[in-house]
């Protein structure tokens, strides 16, 4: 069947999902936005909280809070490189699958949905969702499988994407962004749904800085246990879900990796737009007016299920490991102990100081900060591995091990 004559409408698998409100939940949607009414859980700009009280960072009429926390992610050099990371699929020659850049923005998009009809701050979903992936690595998530096989061996920490995310934009760029932002960040987990998230009432930096640091040590483990301090934090990390899992079939789709039919719902590519639908009326019918986010019953099992079948059907496939092969965790091992040597040699022109550690010092030197590379050398390189784009990875590795480009796979865009 052709995709453009499925009725993207109608999932057999959860009948009831039919991404409209409830008459009763409408009117009062209706009524808060005729009114301009925020809700009384919505987390106020005058709320903000900031390490520093700069008086640059105060909020205006024209720049809010949390309005400035957005831009400062976005003006990031680290944001600017999303746009050459990996998503899902890497080494494919098609420009029409997503990167994560745009996963970010279609985060937001999904959560500014879900905040407006529940009366949230925009603002701050916005500059979650804009921040959120901001310390992922090239290649996706294998890529930080990889980073973390050596960084673990090395100083027993963990490395996790989400706490990179804070470190990047709260210590290496020093950007001053709130508490708020910043915890919305960590608490993302785009690989673990929950059908009711609540508050965790979180309120200072040095709470903050001490999960942070158990985050490092203890990894998963202590990731899995983080709650939000806002709702707005709790939308965002619903969205991010509703966010990739249709639009990852799609590119899967589109790299001929699955056909139309292969998924059970029977919607194939057309799922994206049921679930954008969908999941986005559901989390707002059995949240309105509450100071918790939750899905219904029917809702969180077709998340599951699907997030589920991707799994099987796509990120688990033997042609999407082939993209990245083992020899690629040997190059993230090589790669790595080559910087450890480049740092203890002090070359300045060596890459890493050129492109990584001078950059990063004349930004802070702005702030009055500095980067402190030396007290930790294997911290310096995780950042700059983490930094790279999938492209300035290759290049790193073709120019310091001759072989590395057979490793590579090769696709051309005239086959």
């Amino acid at each position: 069947m052709s995709p453009l004559a499925r009725d993207a409408s109608i999932n057999r698998g959860a009948p009831n999902l039919t991404g409209k409100l409830s008459p009763s939940v409408a009117a009062h949607v209706r009524a808060m936005l005729d009114e301009g009414r925020m809700s009384p859980c919505a987390c106020a700009d005058a709320d903000a909280i900031r390490r520093e009280p700069r008086p640059a960072d105060e909020a205006t009429l024209l720049r809010p809070a949390f309005v400035r926390d957005a831009e400062k992610i976005m003006h990031t050099p680290a944001y600017n490189r999303l746009n050459g990371k990996t998503q899902v699929f890497s080494f494919r020659a098609n420009d029409d699958l997503t990167r994560r850049g745009l996963h970010e923005q279609l985060v937001s998009r999904v959560a500014r949905d879900i905040g407006r009809a529940l009366g949230l701050n925009l603002d701050l979903i916005e500059a979650i969702s804009l921040g959120h992936d901001i310390g992922h690595t090239p290649f996706g998530h294998a890529g930080e499988r990889f980073l973390n096989n050596v960084f673990h061996d090395r100083t027993g920490r963990h490395f996790m994407h989400n706490v990179q995310s804070v470190r990047v934009i709260d210590r290496i760029y020093g950007r001053n962004v709130s508490l708020q932002t910043l915890d919305g960040m960590i608490c993302h987990n785009g690989e673990f749904e929950c059908q009711r998230f609540e508050t965790s009432g979180l309120s200072d930096f040095a709470t903050f800085d001490r999960v942070v640091e158990r985050c490092w040590q203890d990894g998963p483990r202590q990731v899995l246990s983080l709650r939000p301090m806002t709702l707005e934090g709790c939308v965002m990390r619903i969205s991010d879900i509703i966010a990739y899992v249709g639009k990852d079939r799609q590119d899967a789709i589109r790299a001929g990796l699955v056909s139309e039919d292969s998924f059970d719902d029977g919607l194939g590519g057309a799922y994206n737009a049921w679930a954008l639908s969908a999941f986005v009326a559901d989390v707002v019918e059995n949240s309105f007016g509450k100071p918790v986010i939750e899905m219904s019953e029917e809702g969180f099992a077709e998340l599951s299920r699907a997030k589920r079948e991707n799994y099987e059907k796509i990120y688990g496939s033997a042609e999407i490991k082939g993209d990245l092969p083992e020899a690629v965790n040997d190059l993230f091992r090589s790669l790595y102990e080559r910087e450890i040597d480049a740092l203890a040699a002090g070359d300045e022109d060596d890459a890493i100081f050129r492109h990584h550690i001078g950059p990063i010092t004349r930004s802070l030197s702005f702030y009055g900060r500095s980067y402190d590379w030396e007290a930790d050398p294997d911290q310096c390189v995780a950042d700059y591995i983490a930094a790279m784009s999938d492209d300035y990875f290759v290049e790193a590795c073709s120019r310091h091990f001759p072989k590395a480009r057979e490793i590579f796979p090769r696709r051309g865009y005239f086959g």
